[in-house]
């Protein structure tokens, strides 16, 4: 898978929205998607994400491997909280780009009344970072489920909600693994995205 300026979009929490339609295709200023790798992931499963974003989005930096944030550690159930690692992400994000973090660690956040909820990712929508990790993915489909998921969350950040259509890379996961379900954007989550620089094959509708 707070509500001031910014709204927390979780990738396996229920959210009531529905894509925004756009009849408009001129492009946005363009930002710079930086992937940020956290220690213990695979370079494998970091390599495999990036390259399949930069089909989708040419102007995309690998950054280095860093460390998580001590800040970020939730001892209670040995994993880390993921919105205190989009916060540290956001501080290290310049203007003007927006960062992935990577990783394979668990991660978590709150959801309702649930102070600890394990996700597969969050994002801000819209945002300056989002997270994404492998740990609840399938070991046979795990580089192509991170993907999905990672791609989800960045849609976060470009201010797209979740998505009603099931195949759409936008659907809300509903505290499930659908991402083998999902094939692509939809329609209208394309041209939102085309509108900001993602490179896509609009077709007539």
């Amino acid at each position: 898978m707070f509500k001031a300026v910014q709204i927390f979009c979780v990738l396996l929490i229920v959210v009531n929205f529905s894509c925004h339609h756009s009849n408009q295709f001129e492009k946005e200023s363009t930002i710079t998607i930086d992937v940020q790798p956290f220690s213990g992931i695979a370079e494998q499963e970091v390599n495999y994400v990036f390259s399949e974003l930069k089909k989708i989005y040419p102007n995309i930096i690998l950054n280095r491997t860093i460390p998580f944030p001590v800040s970020a550690f939730y001892a209670a159930r040995n994993r880390y909280r993921a919105d205190s690692l989009i916060q540290f992400l956001d501080r290290r994000t310049a203007r003007g780009h927006i960062t992935i973090g990577l990783t394979n660690k668990d991660i978590s956040t709150t959801k309702d009344a649930i102070a600890d909820w394990g996700v597969m990712g969050l994002g801000f929508c819209p945002g300056n970072a989002c997270v994404a990790s492998s740990f609840r993915l399938s070991n046979s489909e795990k580089l192509m489920q991170l993907f999905k998921v990672a791609i989800h969350e960045l849609g976060h950040t470009q201010g797209l909600p979740h998505c009603g259509v099931k195949s759409c890379f936008m659907r809300d996961a509903e505290g499930q693994n659908p991402t083998n379900e999902e094939k692509d954007f939809c329609f209208e989550c394309k041209k939102q995205l085309a509108q900001k620089g993602w490179v896509f094959a609009i077709p007539k509708h």
